[in-house]
């Protein structure tokens, strides 16, 4: 027989009961030697002969033995631990004894049934228990809201404020039946029948707050109820949202739907300061809420969802998107739906509903009193800005119920110190009575900016806020004209002009680049083509008074505000560049007119006072850009809420900015900001002045302090959707006003009494800068249109051409056919020494600054290209 058929020897002595005893042997321990002889080994030990089936045949037996009922061996039983010794009795067996590698660590089902009872349990007893405690929300205690608490920047009280409008609860039989059924209708169609709980909305608040989004939306009236009533707590938490969901729970529990529904309407803020439905009522209709017909009760059903963005009068001081305009038009289409709805739902007869086709207009804002003055446009402003800027969701709304100690950055004196110098102005110079034409609907604005940390210590918003509801230091719509150029010339210093050639770039200097200051100049591509608007129209570019000064540089330029050699640097630039250039200094991209024609570089946008200061500060200050706020820190219930971080970027390299201040102190001390100028003091700044004379500005600054003072007429009823920028000619008896004239009056009045007693700090020396350029074409005698405007379109192209040509004609005309300056020779000399001749080869010499006379401008050696001497 084959060997490798031949069977296994049996295990000699003992068979089955053998390998028994060999499992129960301990492990790690030699089993007794065996009866059965052994050969002979050299050393003369002697082995054990292994058990039938080796070592893992032992394993496995002494595995089964520990499975196995009864006790065959000391630790084979049930609850052993197979090595001779009994399990250890736990109270919860994990990890699992007598399991091994995974297995022992896989809860079993007992356990896992156990787990999931337990934790059941535990919800229905923490519910049961969070049930029984919470209470059903009186609203006759809720409507005893908390006040706001706004603090000068030295801690004292400014004002206490909270509900401008009192509340007033009245009971559900005062409520009529078309504002109950509206809000029915409009937020929660199965009110009468649901539980007062909305799980897929608790659902959908639960998962925004996961990803971190807005909480709110998608609650039943009962949950609103309870979320309105908890005044104390706005905090947008977890366990804020459970503690509603138990109280809603209970208040659809044990109370009537229409108790319900009469503390939902009694506890609602209705906007303007108008919590409970009477309140709005007197509020926007000037009547009791019983005497509101179905129309306005839709108009007020709308206003529940959010009055900053559905109040027809506007709300831009909580976000210049909400204005009178758009916000009526939102309100329209959802007071049209509301009143569809009522009709569909069966609440509102569907010949009722047609009588409903006018918008119900409701009054005017109205203010408290205690607003009147200049309070009313800073406490807006800082409410504002607080909303914005929170980062724990606190809304409007929830900033109107109270309790809020509002710490801000103004400054009292100050604010009386601006609003005494603009006060003082125009009661000498404005007469409305005596100049009804020219003087009605004069405003004045401003507004006073720290450099060194961008906070905003006083502005003027406007005569009385309880009279006059826009705050002129924020954004009015009114354009900043030449007070924009700065940004020019800081484009134009840090990204450089743009060679003809071949688009390389390179940074000009304030005394040594030449352009072109007359008046009418043709302007042209940064490539020398002549610059068209989609319809193909030409611009000529008009200086104010039709003055026209020749090549001049533009530190001359920017001191007689010659507009003609800044229009045709910002296209030199990219009007690109100089948008972003003033968005880095601070300015808003939102304020900023959005098309690149040549009119953006003179001022054709409308930022407000408050970021023209700030971005004037960003210059003061070498560079570094610190975004305006006006709040310091908020404490809710004593508790902090908010802390203003200041964030410090670095807009400019410090030889730009310092350059323009440069400039802009040339402006103050020899050019038209002379009656800014204060004694021993450096001061920096710029006039403006727009077309048609719609604005005039100033602003200024001194290291320590950024102002800038806005004028225009506008009529001030923000309901009416005319509204439109008055000329003004005539106006406080002059031919024009100018940014010159009662702006930089007012500037200085103010400055000098705020910066009494402070030290006379200078500006930092400025490092020199750029290279000489010539840019620009000249147009000394413009070949213009048969009909030629005066003065350029007050709305250029919003489209001009996107791809100007790249080849101008083959054979143009002298003044247009070459891409330097001021004409061309024929031949390559040197031009500024007078020994030139005809010179084709580059601009004439650069020895010396040009004169500001245009009638030096052609005979001065060769200095600009041409004949020599």
């Amino acid at each position: 027989m084959s060997e490798h058929r031949r069977k296994t020897p049996q295990p000699q002595g003992g068979g089955r009961a053998a390998a028994r005893r060999a499992a129960q042997q301990p492990s790690g321990r030699r089993a007794a030697p065996s009866r059965e002889p052994v050969s002979a080994s050299p050393s003369g030990s002697y082995e054990e002969e292994p058990p039938y089936g080796g070592r893992a045949a032992a394993r496995r037996a002494a595995q089964r033995g520990g499975r196995r009922r009864g006790a065959e061996g000391a630790g084979a039983g049930r609850g052993g631990s197979g090595r001779g010794e009994p399990y250890k009795k736990r109270l919860i067996d994990y990890p699992r004894q007598g399991k091994y590698g995974w297995r022992r660590w896989v809860p079993s089902w007992k356990q896992t049934t156990g787990l999931g009872i337990a934790v059941v349990g535990s919800v229905m007893v923490a519910g049961t228990i969070a049930y029984a405690l919470v209470q059903v929300p009186d609203p006759n205690l809720a409507s005893k809201a908390e006040n706001n608490v706004y603090y000068w920047d030295d801690g004292t009280q400014m004002v206490a404020t909270g509900g401008e409008v009192n509340r007033q609860i009245i009971p559900i039989e005062k409520i009529p039946d078309d504002m109950q059924n509206a809000v029915i209708s409009a937020e929660n169609k199965t009110f009468k029948d649901d539980s007062g709980v909305d799980p897929m909305g608790i659902g959908r608040a639960l998962v925004n707050m996961a990803k971190g989004g807005n909480t709110q939306g998608g609650s039943t009236i009962t949950q609103q109820y309870v979320k309105n009533a908890r005044l104390g707590d706005q905090s947008q938490t977890l366990s804020r949202k459970f503690k509603e969901l138990f109280i809603s729970m209970k208040v659809g529990t044990e109370m009537e739907k229409p108790a319900i529904m009469a503390g939902y309407l009694n506890t609602s803020y209705y906007g303007r300061g108008a919590f409970g439905i009477q309140a709005a009522a007197r509020t926007y209709y000037g009547k009791d809420a019983s005497e509101l017909n179905a129309s306005e009760c839709a108009l007020l059903a709308t206003l529940l969802k959010g009055a900053t963005y559905y109040d027809p009068a506007g709300q831009t001081s909580i976000d210049p998107n909400a204005t009178a305009a758009a916000n009526t038009e939102r309100a329209t289409k959802r007071w049209t739906w509301i009143l569809d709805e009522m009709v569909k739902d069966g609440h509102l007869d569907a010949a009722e509903r047609a009588k409903y086709t006018k918008f119900p207009m409701p009054d005017g804002f109205k203010k408290n009193t205690e607003q009147g003055g200049q309070i009313g446009y800073l406490v807006d402003l800082a409410k504002a800005y607080f909303v914005n800027n929170n980062t724990r969701g606190i809304t409007a709304d929830d900033l109107s119920r109270g309790g809020f100690e509002i710490h801000t950055t103004f400054n009292k004196k100050k604010v009386e110190q601006l609003k005494t110098a603009v006060e003082k102005v125009y009661d000498a110079n404005i007469d409305p009575k005596k100049r009804p034409k020219t003087d009605t609907h004069v405003q004045f604005g401003g507004a006073s900016v720290e450099p060194s940390t961008g906070k905003i210590i006083a502005i003027y918003g406007g005569e009385d806020a309880t009279k006059h509801f826009t705050n002129n230091a924020d954004q009015t719509g009114a354009q900043v004209g030449s007070t924009f150029k700065p940004f020019v010339l800081a484009a134009a210093m840090q990204d450089g002009v743009r060679d003809p050639a071949d688009g390389t770039r390179t940074p000009v200097s304030p005394d040594k680049t030449i352009y072109n200051g007359d008046n009418k100049l043709k302007i042209k591509n940064y490539d020398g083509s002549i610059w068209t608007n989609e319809e193909d129209k030409e611009w000529l570019q008009v200086n104010d008074g039709d003055k026209s000064y020749g090549p001049i540089d533009l530190r001359y330029a920017m001191q007689e505000s010659a507009n003609s050699p800044f229009v045709q640097l910002g296209m030199d630039v990219g009007i690109p560049q100089v948008r972003d250039a003033a968005i880095s200094a601070g300015l808003l991209n939102s304020s900023l007119a959005q098309s690149n024609v040549p009119s953006f570089s003179i001022g054709i946008s409308d930022p407000s006072a408050i970021r023209m200061a700030g971005a004037y500060g960003t210059f003061a200050s070498s560079g570094k850009q610190r975004d305006p706020y006006s709040v310091t820190k908020v404490f809710q219930s004593g508790k902090s809420v908010y802390e203003h971080e200041t964030k410090v970027k670095s807009a400019f390299d410090p030889a730009v900015a310092d350059n323009v201040t440069d400039v802009l102190k040339t402006v103050v001390e020899k050019g038209t900001g002379k009656n800014a100028r204060l004694p021993g003091r450096e001061v920096a700044g710029k006039t403006g002045t727009t077309d048609g004379n719609k604005s005039a500005w100033f602003v200024g600054y001194t290291p320590q302090l950024s102002t800038a003072i806005d004028m225009y007429r506008m009529d001030d009823d923000a309901t009416n959707k005319n509204r439109e920028f008055l000329k003004m000619f005539g106006t406080g008896g002059q031919d024009k006003i100018h940014g010159a004239s009662f702006p930089s009056e007012i500037w200085h009045d103010y400055m000098a009494e705020a910066l009494k007693g402070q030290e006379a700090v200078k500006f930092p020396e400025p490092e020199p800068i750029g290279s000489a350029w010539y840019g620009g074409g000249t147009s000394p005698s413009p070949t213009p249109s048969e009909t030629p405007s005066e003065t350029p379109s007050e709305t250029p192209s919003e489209t001009p051409s996107e791809t100007p040509s790249e080849t101008p004609s083959e054979t143009p005309s002298s003044s247009e056919s070459c891409n330097r300056p001021f004409g061309c020779g024929n031949g390559g000399g040197n031009g500024g020494n007078g020994n030139g001749g005809n010179g084709n080869g580059g601009p004439g010499g650069e020895t010396g600054d040009p004169p500001p006379s245009s009638s030096e401008s052609t005979d001065n050696g060769g200095i600009f290209g041409g004949p020599g001497g």
